[in-house]
């Protein structure tokens, strides 16, 4: 039988500013081996440290991904891009998968994991930051994956050029003007490269765009996490590049995040045909029954360790100050 977490970590976590602080204590609880060791986490997440950060690992699509301090916290809102990657993979298979501006490589193993290896054959992370890259290389190891660092494209074995199948790519897209209205878990913890996406937010984009042509197969698609509001600057990118490019807004995530794709193949098959009024929504069908077919599955989503509802119900700002007791 699992305990509950102690009453007094939930308060003094709660009187931090922590409001979903029976998750959070059993977070804590469950990856400290000792007393002593629980108050120092504690002590880490009400001074503000994201809770991913100060366990050293994240939840995402039913993965423990490992992070640590200074580094990009997997999103739970990008679940939906793995889940489409995964199906992408399966239409392709055996596919040649890369995962790009990776971070901890949480979507290269997530697609490895939902689409079965048997429908990967190479695995390929890259990110500009070093750290990150480390990470990934841990992340990725068990699905026989590699991780590489470097900018971009340039990070990534020159044999892979013309082969991708399946490029899956969340690179920065905040604007750099609105980085200063970011929760402070990011604004404070992660790294800059990890978030300005440049004066529009799409300056990697149209990077990731021009580049793309040249490392695609012949089916090959990219597919990209952007916003409701930036996903036409994202296409226009990838239309500038020859793609045939598309968007989806995935109706069981985040409303404000898309998935633009792009691809060398006039009938790309991505997601499913029936777009809305505003040309940018396409449902998940197809998608899903293609990876049904192949014997995926949809993963089951942990309970604790998410930060994008702590982000939705405005608790990122935990560190107003450490209780008495804590200093």
């Amino acid at each position: 039988m699992t305990l509950p977490p102690p009453a007094d970590l939930v308060a003094a976590l709660r009187s931090g500013g922590c409001v979903w602080a029976e998750d959070e204590a059993a977070v804590l609880l469950e990856s400290a081996s000792d007393a002593n060791e629980l108050w120092d986490l504690a002590r880490r997440r009400i001074a503000g440290e994201p809770l991913e950060q100060v366990v050293g690992w994240a939840a995402f699509c039913g993965l423990r991904i490992p992070v640590e301090p200074g580094v990009f916290v997997p999103r739970r809102r990008s679940e939906p891009l793995a889940q489409l990657a995964a199906a992408e993979a399966v239409r392709r298979a055996p596919a040649v998968v890369v995962d790009l501006c990776c971070g901890a490589g949480a979507l290269g193993a997530a697609v490895v994991s939902i689409a079965g290896g048997g429908a990967v054959a190479a695995l390929h992370a890259a990110d500009i930051d070093a750290v990150a890259v480390r990470l990934a290389a841990r992340t990725v190891a068990p699905y026989g994956g590699q991780a590489h660092v470097g900018d971009l494209f340039d990070a990534l074995p020159p044999g892979l050029r013309g082969r991708v199948d399946v490029l899956v790519v969340n690179a920065p897209y905040v604007p750099t003007a609105a980085l200063a209205t970011l929760p402070a878990e990011a604004r404070d913890h992660e790294p800059r490269t990890a978030l300005d996406g440049g004066p529009d937010g799409v300056d990697l984009h149209r990077r990731v765009a021009a580049g793309a042509p040249a490392w695609l197969g012949a089916d090959g698609v990219v597919l990209i996490e952007t916003s409701f509001e930036q996903a036409d600057r994202t296409l226009a990118a990838l239309v500038a590049a020859g793609l045939v490019a598309g968007a989806i807004e995935l109706p069981e995530g985040d409303p404000e995040v898309v998935v633009a794709w792009g691809s060398r193949a006039e009938e790309s098959g991505v997601g499913a045909s029936d777009v809305c009024e505003a040309g940018l929504r396409r449902v998940l069908g197809q998608a899903a029954g293609n990876l049904g077919a192949a014997g995926g599955a949809w993963p089951q989503q942990p309970a604790a360790g998410d930060r994008d509802r702590r982000a939705d119900e405005g608790v990122d700002e935990p560190g107003a100050g450490v209780p008495d007791d804590l200093s």
